[in-house]
């Protein structure tokens, strides 16, 4: 894939990859990583270097929103996004199902089966293993990301945002960076042509 974007993933590969994950022996934590990417445009490195403390609220709940720290994030582009009911749901699933010292503040949200901190480059080979699993050819762990922002780019007019907003959500420092990510609808194009 040098050279290329990552592919977006379209409605129903998303639906094959939660299919996919649902059977795996860490479904919980892999549905989140997947949720992380895609309803929250994580990268790998922030969703190997997110903890709890980051999508709790003062009492220990899993809150509305996730904190991702610029210790974590790409440039020091730290920022806070708000977390997706499907997500939300996922993170409070898989924090039912911890060990008690999984669950501490400190403590990352994605744990190896090894107990330890998943590192980014395990999540970006997860990723590209899922994706050539189920066989969605030019994916990888920057699918999910650039699926968020092309679909929050999508969308933005309807909930009165504006492609700075997508800009702020991304972490990018630049719009430039954030049109690069936006995927084109050919046919979303034809209708807007008919329309003019």
């Amino acid at each position: 894939m040098l050279g290329r974007q990552a592919k977006v993933l379209s409605q129903g590969a998303l639906v094959r990859v939660l299919a996919r994950v649902r059977q795996h022996t860490f479904a919980d934590r892999d549905r989140v990583m997947v949720l992380l990417s895609v309803q929250a445009g994580l990268r790998a490195a922030e969703i190997a270097g997110l903890t709890w403390s980051m999508v709790q609220t003062d009492s220990g709940r899993v809150g509305d929103i996730i904190a991702i720290h610029s210790s974590i994030a790409k440039k020091g582009s730290g920022r806070r996004v708000p977390i997706h009911p499907e997500l939300r749901a996922a993170l409070v699933a898989l924090r039912r199902c911890g060990v008690r010292s999984d669950l501490h503040p400190d403590r990352p949200i994605i744990i190896s089966a090894r107990g330890g901190p998943m590192r980014a480059n395990s999540i970006v080979n997860w990723f590209i293993a899922l994706y050539a699993e189920l066989g969605l050819e030019g994916c990888s762990s920057h699918s999910g990301r650039r699926t968020f922002i092309t679909n929050a780019a999508r969308q933005a007019h309807k909930a009165g945002a504006s492609l700075r907003d997508v800009q702020l959500l991304a972490g990018h420092r630049s719009i430039e960076t954030t049109q690069a990510y936006i995927d084109g609808d050919t046919a979303a194009q034809r209708k807007l042509v008919g329309l003019i």
